[in-house]
C-alpha cells in the first residue's frame, strides 16, 4: 500500500475591498444575481456571474421550486446559459456568492458538489483553467485557480 496526499492551495482575501477591480466587478455582478434568486423554501439565495474570453459577463441565480430537487442551483444557471448563447466561448472566471434568510453567511461559501462536476465537465472541455472566486454575503473571498484544486479526483469522459 501505498498513501498519497492531495493538496488544495486558494488565494483568501480578507474582503471585497481586496478584490482587484475586475474581480470585483465581477463579483457585483454575482452579488446582482444573487438578490434576483428564486428561493422562497430554503432561504438561500445565490449568484454566479461569469467571464468568457469573449468578454461577455453572464449572470445565473438559484432558482428553486416545490418539487425541490427540480430547482437549479447558479452556477449550472449561469454555466448552461453560457454553453448555450456563447457555445465556442471558454470561461476565464466565475464569481459565487451566497446569502441565507435563516443565519448570516460571513465565511466563503464554494459550489457544490453538482456545481463542481458541471464546472469540471466544462474546465475539461475547453482545456484550461477556470478561476473561482466565492464568498458569503459578506467576508473574505476564496480563491481557486482551478475547479481541479477544488475537485481533484474528479469524474470525467474518461471513465465511460
Amino acid at each position: 500500500m501505498k498513501e498519497v496526499k492531495l493538496e488544495t492551495v486558494l488565494s483568501v482575501y480578507d474582503d471585497l475591498s481586496e478584490l482587484p477591480q475586475d474581480i470585483k466587478q465581477l463579483m457585483d455582478a454575482a452579488i446582482k444575481a444573487r438578490d434576483n434568486a428564486y428561493a422562497p423554501y430554503s432561504k438561500f439565495k445565490v449568484g454566479a456571474a461569469i467571464l468568457l474570453d469573449n468578454l461577455e459577463i453572464v449572470i445565473g441565480s438559484n432558482q428553486e421550486n416545490a418539487s425541490y430537487p427540480s430547482g437549479l442551483c447558479a452556477e449550472r444557471t449561469a454555466i448552461y446559459y453560457a454553453g448555450a448563447k456563447y457555445p465556442n466561448a471558454k470561461i476565464l472566471k466565475m464569481a459565487l456568492t451566497a446569502s441565507s434568510q435563516n443565519q448570516v453567511t460571513d465565511s466563503p461559501i464554494p459550489p457544490c458538489g453538482a456545481c463542481r462536476q458541471t464546472i469540471s465537465e466544462y474546465e475539461i472541455k475547453q482545456e484550461k483553467p477556470i478561476e473561482i472566486y466565492f464568498m458569503g454575503a459578506t467576508g473574505k473571498v476564496v480563491k481557486s485557480n482551478s475547479l481541479a484544486n477544488l475537485l481533484p479526483l474528479g469524474f470525467d469522459r474518461s471513465f465511460l
